[in-house]
C-alpha cells in the first residue's frame, strides 16, 4: 500500500492522540513533539488528518510553518485560492493571517506545525470550513 496515501499510523512520529475540540472537522490526531515554554518558545506538533478532516479558519498571532510530511492536503489563506500541499512542501504563515488546512478528500495527510513566536499569544479560532466550500474546491 502506498504509504502517502494511508497514514493511518503515522510514518515518522507517532499520531498521538484524537483531537476532541471543536476546531476540527472529521478526525485528526496530535502528537505534541514540544510543549510551549519559555526555553524555546517554539510548540510543535505532529498532526494527522484522515481523508476529509480539516481544521477551522484561524490566525497565529505569531505565525506558523507547516512541514508536510506525508499525503495531500490543502491550505488556503482567506481571499487566496487553495494550494494543493504534499509531502516535503514547507509553508510559511506570517502573523495574523487568516487561513486553514487538511486532508483533501482522499488522502490522508500529515504535517509539523510549528508555532513560531509563541510569546505572542494562542490561535485565534474561527469558523468552520464548511462542507459546501470544502467540497467545491478546485
Amino acid at each position: 500500500m502506498d504509504k502517502s496515501k494511508n497514514l493511518s499510523e503515522s510514518v515518522i512520529f507517532p499520531k498521538g492522540e484524537k483531537i476532541t475540540n471543536d476546531y476540527f472537522i472529521g478526525t485528526a490526531w496530535l502528537e505534541m513533539l514540544v510543549s510551549n515554554d519559555s526555553i524555546f518558545n517554539c510548540p510543535i506538533g505532529n498532526v494527522t488528518f484522515e481523508p476529509g478532516a480539516r481544521n477551522n479558519w484561524h490566525k497565529h498571532p505569531g505565525g506558523q510553518i507547516l512541514l508536510v510530511t506525508g499525503g495531500k492536503g490543502y491550505y488556503q489563506e482567506e481571499g487566496k485560492p487553495v494550494q494543493v500541499i504534499k509531502e516535503g512542501d514547507v509553508v510559511k504563515i506570517h502573523p495574523d493571517v487568516k487561513h486553514w488546512h487538511g486532508a483533501t478528500p482522499d488522502s490522508w495527510f500529515a504535517h509539523i506545525a510549528i508555532s513560531t513566536n509563541a510569546q505572542k499569544g494562542d490561535a485565534e479560532w474561527l469558523e468552520p470550513v464548511t462542507d459546501e466550500d470544502y467540497n467545491n474546491l478546485k
